[in-house]
């Protein structure tokens, strides 16, 4: 890997470095990081699973996504928000997923907080994307660099903030900031990365919510 961050894949593609060449990480960068989403569910589901990923690498969330999806109801909020005691025991003894009380119980109060902030905004995507930094607030070269010195941002920070406000948990500046990153509401595929390329086109004719 070279300075910048760039490794070149069997295929002959350079890619930013973090998935080492795991074909199932490979995948999850090229197919899904940092393409923009709008659906409700699958931004509840990654902020959810930002918070699990808490002190873990996210390579070990998304090789039990499928489980997490089965244990909350496909992060669908309405239902995770009518979870009860049971559903938190169910899951707590739920070897295919982090069985971490809080974050359990949190992604339940955050289902609920969901349901409120869609009904004030009319979708979470309006929320979240409401958020969107502007071309002047985004660093003049996305490097290696530059991602390991800024965890955070002033955005991930002021959204951290009024998600706490809110009533949200486990949802700290860094977290905020990687689900934007996998979001899309930024495009932090590093310079030379073919990946960026094709998020910049996808960025430029998305619809915002």
């Amino acid at each position: 890997m070279s300075e910048t961050g760039i490794i070149i894949g069997e295929d002959g593609k350079a890619r930013c470095h973090w998935h080492g060449n795991l074909p199932d990480y490979l995948r999850y960068h090229d197919e899904e990081w940092g393409r923009p989403v709008t659906n409700d569910i699958r931004l509840f589901e990654k902020i959810c699973l930002e918070g699990f990923q808490s002190g873990l690498s996210w390579l070990t969330i998304l090789r039990k996504r499928e489980n997490f999806r089965a244990a909350f109801a496909g992060f669908d909020f309405e239902k995770v928000a009518r979870f009860d005691d049971h559903d938190i025991e169910r899951c707590v003894a739920d070897a295919g997923i982090i069985r971490h009380r809080g974050k359990i119980v949190s992604t339940i109060n955050n289902a609920k907080r969901a349901i409120e902030l869609r009904d004030e905004f009319g979708s979470l995507a309006h929320y979240f994307w409401s958020f969107e930094p502007g071309h002047n607030d985004r660093p003049k070269v996305v490097d290696r660099a530059t991602l390991v010195a800024n965890p955070t941002t002033p955005t991930s920070v002021l959204i951290s903030k009024n998600l706490k406000k809110r009533g949200w948990t486990f949802v700290g500046p860094t977290t905020v900031y990687a689900f934007m990153q996998a979001m899309g509401l930024v495009n932090d595929h590093l310079e030379g990365c073919f990946c960026r390329t094709e998020v910049e086109a996808m960025r430029a004719v998305l619809v915002r919510p």
